[in-house]
């Protein structure tokens, strides 16, 4: 059973979903959240004690993960520029922007990877786009697709989203695997979506609503 720690909801502001549609955040930016427990793994917001972890784990995954992502910046492993990351998460957050977690293996609590839910639309879209990242050594035993089923009851329940959407490479069958097994639709083809490794590259389209079952 996936488990998170519900935040504190703005419950003067925030309308009850029974009464209407919420058309913006639902949590208060002066509250956190902590971890979100799957079955495997566990997702926590990033903090600066994890760059060792991080940069190596980055490092060690660059020829995995290039062909999948848009081109690094030079500095993108260094310890500013992590610092950098976390102060532009934070922002994110408190603008409702963007929920950024990394994802670790429940037992050994090591580093697997990221999951980000970005681009949050509220009013009458309530969506959010899915990306993220595994490191090599951690490829297909099933941990990112844990990561996934667990951000789903966050996305919807916490942050009162009807809509997850997703896009991946067609040629990126791991990623087409993870996002059908965990109840996305395909709804779509759209040509040179975004730029990956410095090319702009067509992408398949995916959703998952609130009401969809895996």
């Amino acid at each position: 059973m996936v488990k998170f720690l519900r935040v504190a909801r703005d419950s003067e502001t925030a309308p009850d979903v029974t009464q209407g549609m919420a058309f913006f955040r639902t949590i208060s930016v002066a509250d956190s959240f902590s971890a979100i427990q799957g079955e495997s793994v566990f997702l926590r917001v990033p903090e600066m004690a994890d760059f060792p972890q991080w940069a190596a784990l980055r490092e060690a995954s660059r020829d995995f993960l290039t062909p999948w992502e848009p081109t690094w910046p030079a500095d993108d492993l260094n310890r500013s520029a992590f610092r950098r990351r976390l102060r532009r998460y934070s922002e994110d957050v408190r603008s409702d922007q963007a929920y950024p977690f990394f994802v670790f293996e429940k037992d050994q609590q090591r580093l697997l990877g990221g999951l980000t839910l970005t681009n949050v639309r509220r009013g009458v879209a309530q969506a959010a786009s899915v990306g993220y990242w595994i490191g090599r050594p951690y490829a297909r035993h099933g941990y990112m697709t844990a990561a996934v089923r667990a951000v789903i009851p966050f996305a919807f329940e916490v942050l009162r989203l009807h809509r997850i959407e997703a896009a991946c490479i067609p040629t990126n069958e791991a990623s087409i695997r993870l996002l059908e097994k965990t109840g996305f639709q395909r709804e779509g083809y759209a040509r040179e979506y975004l730029c990956i490794n410095g090319i702009w590259q067509d992408h398949l389209l995916y959703a998952r609503l609130k009401g969809d079952r895996s």
